[in-house]
C-alpha cells in the first residue's frame, strides 16, 4: 500500500516527540527516530488487527474472483511459524508480490505435529488450544520477518543507499490464513469459544465441517459421520457471532461438507412439516418397509410415503445414508450452507477430477448464483495415477492405439515420457487455472505440502550424510543450493533476528551495546558473492 510505512514512521515520531516534551528529562535517553523506526517494523499490533486487515483482502479477493475467475487464490498448508514465515519470503522474492497468496492451517498437521500428546491422527483428539497457538505463531514469525526486511532497509537508508522508496512502499508478509476448526471441538458454545481465539490469534477465515464433533474423521478416511443441517448452522451461527462480538465484520466462514464420503448419521433431526430441512435429510436415510405388528420393540419408525419405514441402524446406534445419496447431500448440504451465512464451500472430493467438481457446483449454482469452493489439492490423491487414468479415458475414447500401456501399471517410471504421461503432467499443471474456470473454485490449496517435503528432504540427505558422501551431502544438497538460489535463511542468525536484536541493543544501550555482527561472526562468509564456475555447476550436477 502506497507510502504506508512512511505515514506510519512519521505518525509514530510526532507521537513520541509530544511525548517527550510530556515527560521532559526523564526520557531524554529516548531517540524518537528509533522509536518510530521500531513502530514502523511492527505495523500489526494485535491479532484483530491481522484479523480486519486480512478479511478485507479476502473479500476483496472473492470480489475480484466473481468478475474474473482466473483471479483465483492460494495457499499451502504450514504446521510451525517458521514454515509459513519462509512460504512468504519465498513467495515475496520469486512473484514480487504476496497478493493472492494465503496461508492454509490444517488440522491434521496440528494433530500429526503439534499435540503434547505425540502425533496423532485426524480425530480431534488434539488440545484444541493447540490451534489458536499456531495461528498466534506464524504470525509472530510473520511479523519477525517483517521487522529484518525493513531494518535491513533502514540501515541501507543510513548507509546513504536509495531506498526510500522500498520503505515507503513495503509489502507486508502478513497475509490471510484459513484455519481449520475441524467439527467445532463440541458442541456451538464450544465452537464460539474456540472461534473467538482463533480471530483473537489473527484468523480471518474459520473452515468447519459436518461431521460429528466426537467421532471426526479425516476427509479421506472411512467411517465418517455427518449432522443434521440445523446442527451445523447452530456452529455456523456461533462462527459469525464470534466474528461480530470482536469486530471482524468481514470475518469468512468456508463450510465444509464431507457428505460426498460419509454413509452414515449420528441422529436423526425432527421434521416439523413435510418438505422441510429435516424432511430432506430424513429422505436420505436408507429404510425397510415394516408393518406395525411386525415393528419390534422400542424401535424407531417413519412414516414416508404413507408407508411406515424402519431405518438402518448399525449396532453402534448410527444410521445409514441410502447408497448413492452422496452427490444429492453434497448439493443440499451446499446450498444450505450458504443459505444460512456461509461465505465459501469446502467439498471433501475422493479423486481430483475437475469435471466431477464442475457437476456439483454448477448445481450450487444454479441455486446460488455466486457460489465459489475452497479445494483441497490433497496430498491423499494419488495424483499421477489419478490423471493417467483420465488420460488413458481420453485416449481410449479418441481411439488412439493403447496397445502399448499396461492400464494395471500407469505409475511405472518407463512410461513417465509417454505421450499419456505427459499429457496427464499438463493436466496436473492446468488443474487450478482449469478448476477455476469450469468448477468455481475460488482458492486452492495444499493442505500437508510441508508435512511431506520435510519427510523426503530428511530422506535424502540421510542417505548421503550417513552415507560416503559424508558432509558433501549436507554442502552439496543444502547450503550450496542456499546461497545459489538466495534463500534467505541461509543467513540463519539473521533470520532468528540477530542484526535486528544488535540495532535494538543500541537503540537501548547506545555506545555500550555488546553486539553479535562483529568481524568474528562466520555470517559474513555468505556476504560476498563469489563467482561460480563453469566446472563446479557441472560437478554439482
Amino acid at each position: 500500500m502506497k507510502n504506508l510505512a512512511q505515514s506510519n514512521y512519521n505518525s509514530a515520531l510526532e507521537t513520541v516527540r509530544d511525548l517527550k516534551k510530556k515527560y521532559g528529562a526523564a526520557w531524554n535517553a529516548i531517540n524518537p527516530e528509533s522509536a518510530a523506526r521500531m513502530a514502523t517494523q511492527n505495523r500489526f499490533k494485535t491479532g484483530l488487527e491481522i484479523a480486519k486487515y486480512t478479511a478485507a483482502i479476502m473479500r476483496k479477493d472473492m470480489a475480484e474472483y466473481d468478475a474474473d475467475s482466473s483471479q483465483y487464490t492460494q495457499s499451502l498448508g504450514s504446521w510451525h511459524g517458521f514454515v509459513a514465515q519462509q512460504n512468504m519470503i519465498a513467495v515475496k522474492k520469486h512473484h514480487k508480490t504476496t497478493s493472492k497468496k494465503y496461508i492454509y492451517l490444517s488440522g491434521w498437521m496440528v494433530a500429526a505435529l503439534r499435540s503434547e500428546f505425540g502425533p496423532l491422527p485426524d480425530q480431534s483428539m488434539h488440545e484444541k488450544t493447540a490451534v489458536p497457538a499456531l495461528i498466534k505463531e506464524i504470525y509472530d514469525f510473520l511479523r519477525q520477518a517483517d521487522a529484518i526486511e525493513l531494518n535491513d532497509l533502514f540501515r541501507r537508508l543510513e548507509n546513504g543507499e536509495e531506498v526510500q522508496n522500498q520503505i515507503d512502499n513495503f509489502e507486508t508478509h502478513i497475509v490471510p490464513i484459513i484455519a481449520d476448526i475441524d467439527a467445532g471441538f463440541g458442541n456451538e458454545e464450544a465452537t464460539y469459544l474456540l472461534t473467538k481465539k482463533m480471530i483473537e490469534a489473527g484468523a480471518c477465515a474459520i473452515q468447519i465441517e459436518n461431521q460429528v464433533s466426537d467421532a471426526k474423521q479425516c476427509g479421506h478416511q472411512d467411517g465418517k459421520v455427518t449432522v443434521p443441517h440445523e446442527d451445523f448452522i447452530d456452529k455456523l451461527n456461533a462462527i459469525r457471532y464470534a466474528f461480530l462480538e470482536l469486530g471482524i465484520e468481514d470475518g469468512i466462514i468456508v463450510a465444509r461438507t464431507d457428505s460426498e464420503g460419509a454413509g452414515l448419521t449420528q441422529k436423526l433431526p425432527v421434521s416439523k412439516e413435510s418438505g422441510d430441512l429435516a424432511s430432506k435429510y430424513l429422505a436420505f436415510i436408507e429404510a425397510d418397509e415394516v408393518a406395525l405388528n411386525d415393528a419390534k420393540e422400542d424401535d424407531v419408525l417413519l412414516k414416508r410415503d404413507g408407508k411406515l419405514v424402519r431405518p438402518v441402524r448399525l449396532a453402534n446406534g448410527l444410521y445409514k445414508f441410502k447408497e448413492g445419496s452422496n452427490i444429492d447431500r453434497v448439493v443440499l448440504d451446499c446450498i444450505t450452507s450458504l443459505q444460512n451465512g456461509a461465505d465459501l464451500l469446502w467439498i471433501e472430493t475422493d479423486t481430483p477430477n475437475v469435471k466431477q467438481i464442475a457437476q456439483m457446483v454448477n448445481r450450487v449454482k444454479a441455486v446460488v448464483p455466486n457460489a465459489k469452493l475452497v479445494y483441497n489439492n490433497s496430498p491423499s490423491f494419488n495424483w499421477t495415477l489419478n490423471f493417467r487414468n483420465q488420460v488413458y479415458e481420453e485416449m481410449l475414447v479418441e481411439e488412439d492405439n493403447m496397445t502399448g500401456y499396461d492400464r494395471n501399471n500407469l505409475m511405472d517410471a518407463h512410461y513417465d515420457d509417454s505421450e499419456l504421461c505427459h499429457r496427464a503432467d499438463d493436466k496436473i499443471r492446468t488443474f487450478q487455472a482449469d478448476g477455476s474456470r469450469e468448477a468455481g473454485i475460488f482458492h486452492h490449496l495444499i493442505t500437508l505440502p510441508t508435512y511431506h517435503t520435510t519427510a523426503l528432504h530428511m530422506n535424502d540427505l540421510t542417505q548421503g550424510y550417513f552415507g560416503e558422501e559424508g558432509m558433501l551431502a549436507y554442502v552439496k544438497g543444502v547450503q550450496r543450493q542456499e546461497i545459489r538460489k538466495g534463500v534467505a535463511c541461509v543467513k540463519h542468525q539473521r533470520m532468528a533476528g540477530s542484526n535486528l536484536g544488535d540495532d535494538h541493543k543500541t537503540f537501548f544501550a547506545g555506545d555500550k551495546a555488546l553486539k553479535a555482527d562483529g568481524a568474528k561472526n562466520t555470517s559474513s562468509q555468505f556476504d560476498s558473492k563469489k563467482n561460480v564456475t563453469e566446472r563446479e555447476l557441472v560437478l554439482e550436477k
